[in-house]
């Protein structure tokens, strides 16, 4: 996508004259083109039809549109991959339009590792169906049946000598329309010619050299630059404003207020800072919060708004009441923000009859539907325009701070400054502050042993909040605004993996929802995956300990996955695990030493492994995570190094989760504001990574950009202990718990 401050993507349409738009008619796209805010979007084309996603061009190239975007993940290249292998085409034909609600289909947010495996598949569809298409074309043209032809560089030439036709001669200069065809045929892994192959990633770099536009890099004419006052408590509301306070600083336009709602409108950045500081606001006073100290008792005391179950299998209770041996624990997992190392930032343009938005929301068409409701507009008058932003993986500010800057635009119409796009940049204090959270989890889990020490019970129990509807949750911009919106508590799926992935004869998961999250609470990387696989995986190595068994051994001899298996295998010797190998060093020294273990199925899909080293200094208590052998299959890899990627960056940000990640409060608000109280890993902690990739290419692609993290903390857990004889059950594992539990005061 072109970052180019007023211009908008698919610029090249006209130039190239269309042989074949599948997407959109002519008319519409020359709109777009002429206009930085059209004043109205191009026809909406249903999911199943190929021109929601291919649109050709006169000189062989093709425009894919998606409505994923990427995060850093690295679909971009991936998915132009896909089409090029489908379509018989170079790479460097295919360009990737994403995330931009008027030209792209709505495939829902960005999340859950599902681009590739349920997005980039349609995708691939739709694009074979294309192929499929252009075959029959080509066979009536040249009179030679279609099993006698192949495809070369977007030319269809007989098999045997013969005259070629290209796409463009095929499509001529009529439209196509055309239904997605869920029987064609799609390429053989053996005939793929980009897939597989580590192709760069077009975005690395601008990136590395400082050229790319970011979210927080775009600035239109005009624009005025706004900071949000947010409240000094999660629950205060406005009770008087002196707006004299900030008169007299150059630069402020203005202070505008709606309720509790308030912005510092200004011409540069540094005169909106400015009057943030400055300007005096009387508050309600508001202690909602629970007592830090006593979150998860906070937790296991509820209210709840049902209590479910995740899975069952035979009688769990009656069983653990006969089992040779029983065994049980307690674990939790901290409350954690996502951190985004660029605070939240949105641009918004109202012209008065349509809303422009430029944000680095993952969830494009949702945001859409969010402004539209708050504005009252129909969706069609709102168009949302992905840019890169700083990564969150989940939920974070992206999409209040894209609601506020609509919001000041609208309000300003009939004013001064009416038509202005407006520039809303939250503060590292508001990001901190106000990011909706990864919310805390307890887990309680039970298991009974037989007298062989295999597992024949297992007991689970979860606090986690409820979900209400997987839908866009409860936005700052109307709440501060006194604005009506829906009532959305949604997480993430976090019951996912609450259910341990061996064969156990008697299994039971209970799920306590509670009605409230302490703050606010969205997805964030794996989650709930991360939080219960931690949980399960560190109680299958504390079974493990006291059946006598090698962990990885007692794992495989629960495991009656065969594709599982292999994977803990491939973790297992590229680690160099070896049976029975006791910790690493001696327990008297100064630097503690160990390895552990983990293994999990991300919900139905990738199957993952990590062996973990560690090194623990007595003394401070500080934890370094030396080593990660990571085992990976998710079926079909589209881009080897892509995956690698991925896979690094699930274990250096999940190892920060592990060791030091924690959002702190009061009973007012976040006081985890900056990188000093909520620290992060530095790159002296950044630990050796190395993969063991099974590769599957005759299989479906499934998804990798968050699987991987969920073996992270047991892995690092079991390390721990292996290391210091010492079972922590509590994240973050930071140097004052792990001295804690050295001294036995844990």
């Amino acid at each position: 996508m072109d970052g180019t401050p007023g211009t908008l993507p698919r610029r090249g349409l006209l130039a190239a004259g269309a042989a074949l738009v599948v997407a959109f008619s002519l008319r519409n796209e020359a709109e777009a083109q002429e206009k930085p805010v059209p004043t109205s979007g191009p026809r909406p084309v249903p999911l199943g039809r190929a021109e929601s996603f291919l649109a050709f061009h006169r000189d062989g190239r093709v425009e894919v549109f998606t409505g994923k975007v990427d995060l850093g993940t690295g679909i971009r290249i991936a998915i132009m991959q896909m089409v090029a292998d489908e379509l018989d085409l170079p790479l460097s034909r295919v360009s990737l339009i994403e995330g931009d609600t008027d030209l792209t289909p709505d495939q829902g947010p960005t999340w859950g590792s599902l681009s590739i495996q349920v997005a980039g598949a349609a995708i691939r569809q739709a694009a074979a169906t294309a192929r499929h298409h252009l075959l029959a074309r080509a066979s009536a043209h040249l009179g030679v049946p279609a099993a006698n032809l192949i495809v070369l560089d977007g030319n269809v030439h007989p098999r045997v000598g013969g005259a070629s036709v290209s796409f463009a001669e095929l499509l001529g200069d009529a439209p196509l329309a055309l239904a997605v065809d869920r029987e064609a045929p799609r390429k053989r892994a053996a005939d793929y010619q980009v897939v597989g192959k580590s192709i760069p990633r077009p975005d690395v770099p601008g990136k590395v050299t400082g050229t790319h536009t970011y979210m927080q890099d775009l600035r239109l004419p005009g624009m005025i630059h706004a900071r949000i006052v947010f409240p000094p408590a999660v629950g205060a509301r406005l009770v008087s404003l002196d707006e004299g306070s900030v008169r007299g600083i150059p630069g402020v336009l203005r202070v505008l207020r709606r309720e509790s709602f308030i912005a510092i409108l200004a011409e540069d950045e540094w005169a909106a800072i400015r009057g943030h500081d400055t300007l005096r606001a009387e508050w309600t006073r508001w202690e909602g919060l629970p007592e830090q100290a006593k979150l998860y008792e906070t937790l296991r005391a509820g209210p709840f708004a049902k209590t479910d179950t995740a899975g069952a299998k035979g009688d769990a209770a009656a069983a653990l009441g006969t089992s040779a041996r029983r065994f049980e624990a307690t674990y939790d997992f901290a409350m954690q923000s996502h951190a985004s190392m660029g605070p939240s930032c949105a641009v918004a343009q109202w012209d008065g009859r349509r809303m422009t938005v430029w944000s680095a929301t993952q969830a494009t068409h949702w945001t859409r539907l969010e402004v539209a409701r708050m504005l009252g507009l129909e969706q069609p008058q709102v168009r949302v325009l992905y840019l890169d932003g700083a990564g969150c993986y989940g939920r974070n500010g992206h999409e209040d701070a894209a609601a506020q800057a609509a919001l000041i635009a609208h309000i300003l119409a009939g004013t001064e400054l009416a038509g202005r796009p407006i520039r809303v940049q939250w503060m590292r204090a508001d990001e901190h502050g106000w990011d909706p959270k990864g919310p805390p989890t307890l887990i309680a889990l039970k298991a009974g042993l037989d007298a062989s020490g295999n597992i024949a019970a297992w007991s689970s129990e979860y606090w986690i909040p409820q979900t209400t509807e997987l839908a866009p949750i409860e936005n700052l911009a109307l709440s501060f605004a006194g604005i009506a919106q829906k009532t959305v508590i949604n997480p993430g799926n976090i019951h996912n993996n609450a259910v341990p992935g061996y064969e156990i004869p008697n299994h039971l998961a209970t799920l306590h929802r509670l009605t409230e999250p302490p703050l606010r609470a969205s997805w964030i990387r794996s989650p709930g995956r991360m939080q219960n696989a931690y949980a399960i995986e560190a109680f299958m190595d504390e079974l493990a300990h006291a059946a006598g068994a090698d962990p990885v051994a007692y794992r495989l001899r629960h495991l009656k996955d065969e594709r599982g298996a292999a994977v803990l295998r491939a973790a297992a010797e590229k680690a160099g695990w070896r049976e029975g190998q006791a910790a690493q060093g001696p327990k008297d020294d100064a630097i503690l030493r160990g390895r552990g273990v983990a293994y999990a199925r991300y919900e139905a899909r990738t199957y993952i492994a990590c062996v973990a080293e560690v090194e623990v200094e007595r003394a401070s208590g500080k934890i370094r995570v030396t080593r990660c052998v990571v085992g990976h299959d998710c079926g079909q890899v589209i881009n080897p190094d892509g995956l690698a990627n991925q896979i690094e960056g699930q274990v250096v940000q999940t190892v920060s989760r592990t060791l030091i990640e924690e959002v702190t409060f009061d009973r007012s608000r976040v006081t985890s504001l900056d990188w000093a109280s909520y620290p992060i890993l530095t790159f002296p902690d950044v630990p050796k990574v190395e993969i063991a990739s099974i590769e599957r290419q005759d299989e479906p692609p499934w998804g990798a950009g968050e699987m991987a993290a969920v073996v992270i903390p047991p892995a690092v857990s079991n390390a721990v202990f292996d290391a210091t004889g010492v079972r922590m059950r509590s994240i973050p594992y930071t140097p004052e718990k792990v001295r804690a539990a050295l001294a036995g005061r844990a």
